[in-house]
């Protein structure tokens, strides 16, 4: 499974150039098994930068939600577990939506996509691929 990074998501379903091919082909081969995941708290990250607007939505972020959840991605809950997972994170910068993001990967066993250059340089043994590439 992976999960995708919040700025992924969105250059997935805005079919953005930044996200690279060989990206594009792990998601599209994933797609097909149902094994593409985003984290609850994606959502709230991309409603927080749309009220912001940092980012523009094409529909409200509940709507926005439910069309991601239908087309056959997976959603990861925020739970206790994933919570007191992301504390315990040394090394990674303290972004709370950051740390959710790679708690929900390492719990679920998901290996996270993300163009994040703080993510991907952090020293752990989380599978992570490059969005650009």
């Amino acid at each position: 499974m992976i999960l995708l990074d919040t700025h992924v998501l969105v250059w997935v379903l805005n079919d953005e150039r930044k996200l690279g091919r060989k990206a594009r082909s792990l998601i599209d081969r994933h797609w097909t098994e149902g094994q593409v995941a985003v984290a609850s708290i994606s959502f709230w990250e991309a409603g927080m930068l749309h009220s912001r607007r940092r980012l523009k939505l094409p529909s409200p972020v509940k709507n926005w939600r439910e069309e991601i959840l239908a087309a056959g991605v997976r959603e990861i809950a925020l739970d206790g577990a994933i919570a007191v997972r992301a504390l315990d994170l040394a090394g990674l910068p303290d972004d709370p939506a950051d740390r959710f993001i790679v708690a929900s990967a390492i719990m679920s066993g998901a290996a996270l996509l993300t163009a994040d250059e703080k993510l991907l340089g952090w020293r752990h043994v989380l599978e992570r691929h490059d969005a650009r590439n």
